[in-house]
């Protein structure tokens, strides 16, 4: 959603839903949330707060593939909300299956953060892991999904069918700020499969980005070309276009590209929309990489 984009109204389904995950985390009694600070994290963060106090806390994974921007504004969301937060390295760029970058790549991201929540959950005896996978996401590739069911990790917003619309419509009845938030997906997700992640290519697509939204536009990928660190093909939301191509507006955004190390900078004219780096994917590789299915790379 863009800025002044007017909120969904929340529907009486969706509020029975909220009362089901109020109950449902009543039912757990401590949870650990994995907490990113995008708009799901963080109306589960808010939501177990509210629900079981100082039964739940947070945990937010610092690394590379976060832009450094994004986990400042979790901290300061979780210090508003008033929940007990801590922020841990993690070290998925130490993890060979995570940088070679094959289409199961969020699998190996998942089981490192997994794993180092998990230690913490000991340290917070009777406590589960819970993050904010949506009823949404059942129909997404998402191979991280495996990770998580191997770590024992719940996903209340699915087990009670809160959908992305709704979670952004309570979001707002809740006064969360990221209501409204842009769709986010860590960094990695701009390197396309086979060319490895690397922190020097983090770096420049973070940077790229960060000079993106300061010159105002909204929905953002910085996306690299196959083994081609020259180049930069950058998508936007496509009622931001027109902006791109004014001839002021079009030389900062090049001279951005120069700054953060690419030599060609260019605009893909289908704009942004979710779902690109799954194109082209062999059917039978998405389909395991959906919920449910756990059969290994």
């Amino acid at each position: 959603m863009r800025p002044g984009t007017p909120r969904i109204e929340t529907s009486e389904a969706a509020r029975e839903k909220l009362a089901a995950l109020r109950a449902r985390l009543s039912e757990m009694g401590r949870v650990l949330v994995a907490y990113s600070g995008g708009v799901d994290s963080a109306f589960l963060l808010k939501v177990a707060h509210d629900t079981l106090g100082s039964g739940a806390r947070a945990f937010t994974a610092r690394s590379p593939s976060l832009p450094e921007s994004e986990l400042e504004a979790a901290v300061a969301l979780a210090r508003e909300i008033g929940i007990s937060h801590v922020v841990v390295d993690t070290h998925e760029l130490d993890r060979p299956g995570y940088v070679e970058n094959s289409p199961t790549r969020c699998y190996h991201c998942k089981a490192e953060l997994f794993s180092v929540s998990a230690a913490h959950a000991e340290a917070f005896p009777g406590s589960v892991i819970v993050d904010g996978f949506n009823h949404d996401d059942l129909s997404d590739f998402r191979p991280g999904h495996r990770a998580a069911a191997e770590h024992g990790v719940i996903h209340p917003l699915s087990e009670v069918g809160l959908t992305k619309a709704e979670i952004r419509s309570l979001s707002f009845d809740l006064g969360l700020s990221t209501w409204n938030k842009a769709q986010l997906a860590c960094l990695s997700s701009r390197i396309p499969h086979g060319t490895k992640v690397t922190k020097e290519r983090l770096g420049r697509i973070e940077r790229l980005e960060d000079a993106l939204h300061s010159l105002g536009f909204f929905d953002v990928r910085a996306r690299l070309l196959p083994e081609q660190d020259e180049f930069v093909r950058i998508e936007l939301g496509p009622t931001e276009l027109v902006r791109a191509v004014q001839p002021e507006l079009r030389s900062q955004i090049v001279a951005a590209g120069h700054e953060a190390g690419f030599r060609y900078v260019t605009l893909d004219l289908e704009g942004f929309r979710t779902g690109r780096m799954t194109e082209g994917l062999d059917p039978d590789l998405v389909q395991l990489g959906r919920p449910g299915h756990t059969k290994t790379d």
